[in-house]
């Protein structure tokens, strides 16, 4: 997101795209993006359960949305939420890259009670508005 976001408000020329033939519908990673408004409430709903649990062992959960988006479907949301053409440069891929990768969100919902509120779009929307207040992220002055 901070990548596509620079690319948005012009600090960068074009976004490099690692790899366009993985074997996705378009030829880039598939990766499960989440709003960090959700990545910050499924956090308060495990310290809740760990904090209404005493006999709670350790037990691992994965947070996300338990769908994935490709790259250029990130890149469509971003440029419909920021209305700015984001250009981009398809590159060779990186070694150890998977092709597509998302959360098992089973178990946030079972024993959280958890699950994700916002999607992409959503997620692209707050990014941008965000972005355009503070170019400069917290550097930006004000």
């Amino acid at each position: 997101m901070p990548y596509i976001q620079q690319v948005a408000l012009g600090q960068r020329e074009f976004l490099r795209v690692f790899g366009g033939d993985y074997a996705t519908a378009d030829g880039t990673a598939v990766r499960d993006y989440i709003h960090v408004m959700d990545l910050a409430e499924g956090h308060v709903s495990a310290v809740s359960k760990v904090l209404n649990t005493p006999t709670l062992s350790c037990l691992p959960i994965n947070l996300g949305t338990g769908t994935g988006s490709s790259v250029l479907q990130m890149i469509a949301a971003f440029e419909k939420a920021s209305g700015k053409k984001v250009p981009y440069q398809v590159a060779d891929k990186r070694a150890g890259d998977s092709v597509a990768v998302w959360a098992a969100t089973e178990l946030a919902e079972s024993e959280l009670g958890w699950k994700t509120k916002l999607n992409v779009d959503d997620m692209c929307a707050h990014q941008w508005a965000w972005a355009t207040k503070y170019p400069q992220g917290y550097d930006t002055p004000i």
